[in-house]
């Protein structure tokens, strides 16, 4: 009895080390972690988030907007594939490590505005092509980034669509010049370091998408485009003499923050209020 019981053990221990060693079906692929911290192989700078594939509505969405202004008409559905997109800004420490490299020409400094943790600031449209080039990213696309910006449901903002000061850095009460908010005190006279509003997250976790600094996308910019333009993956007009930015930024009004709102800017200037993020493809 002892011979076949011990035989026995043998064949389990046998057939337990062959189930083991056997190959395992991967599991199906899991909706990305909304807010998680993606690093795609090959990449450098900041953690990214991960958009998936899918529709949403771009432009100015009347029904729940009053502010629309003529570029951002008519409110229409895109089709985009999946992205990643930079969880925050680039900030001025990643913009150094780059231009330590040799890839990037230096940025304009201002007083106040070169902390680490600060988002670059003094960067043109070439600049931040340059940057993301360097990371193994690119800049997104003017779809993307609105998409990043306020999901799937047309929403005014990235937390929803009424505005609420708390949530962003925009030009408050801080602010030296003739059009700020008396009435909110986001904590900050110029840029704040990257992250600091979390309450403002858009629904896919990337942050800073309302104020702070304006950010060039990839795009040129036309004032029509949205009445030809392609319903899967546009990439905007072909050529053009300006670039689009979206955000608005520190030192502009509430107006500016909506995710729709568009600012078109010859590639070539640098100021304390333009800055910008990356993408890269989600495959």
């Amino acid at each position: 009895m002892k011979t076949i019981a011990n035989r026995l053990c043998l064949v389990l221990m046998a057939l337990a080390f062959l189930a083991q060693s056997q190959p395992r079906e991967k599991p199906p692929t899991s909706a990305p972690e909304v807010g998680k911290g993606y690093h795609p192989p090959g990449t450098k700078g900041g953690p990214m988030v991960k958009v998936p594939a899918g529709e949403f509505g771009m432009g100015c969405n009347a029904q729940v907007d009053t502010n629309c202004d003529m570029d951002e008409k008519p409110y229409h559905k895109i089709y985009l594939d999946a992205f990643y997109i930079d969880k925050y800004e680039v900030t001025q420490e990643e913009y150094n490590e780059c231009v330590r490299a040799g890839a990037c020409r230096g940025n304009e400094k201002y007083d106040g505005f070169t902390g680490d943790r600060q988002p670059v600031v003094g960067v043109d449209w070439n600049d931040a092509k340059a940057y993301c080039e360097w990371a193994g990213k690119r800049l997104p696309t003017e779809a993307e980034w609105e998409k990043a910006a306020r999901g799937t449901d047309g929403r005014i903002y990235p937390w929803g669509n009424a505005f609420e000061g708390s949530r962003l850095n925009f030009c408050d009460k801080n602010c030296s010049v003739g059009w700020k908010n008396e009435n909110v005190n986001d904590g900050y006279a110029k840029t704040a370091p990257v992250g600091t509003y979390l309450s403002g997250a858009s629904p896919y976790g990337a942050l800073d998408m309302a104020g702070n600094v304006w950010e060039w996308v990839a795009d040129w910019y036309g004032k029509e485009y949205y009445l030809s333009s392609p319903d899967r993956n546009p990439r905007g007009p072909t050529s053009g003499t300006i670039r689009v930015l979206h955000g608005g930024g520190w030192f502009f009004r509430a107006r500016g923050a909506r995710s729709s709102n568009r600012y078109g800017s010859g590639p070539e200037l640098r100021d304390s209020y333009r800055g910008f993020r990356c993408a890269r493809d989600g495959n």
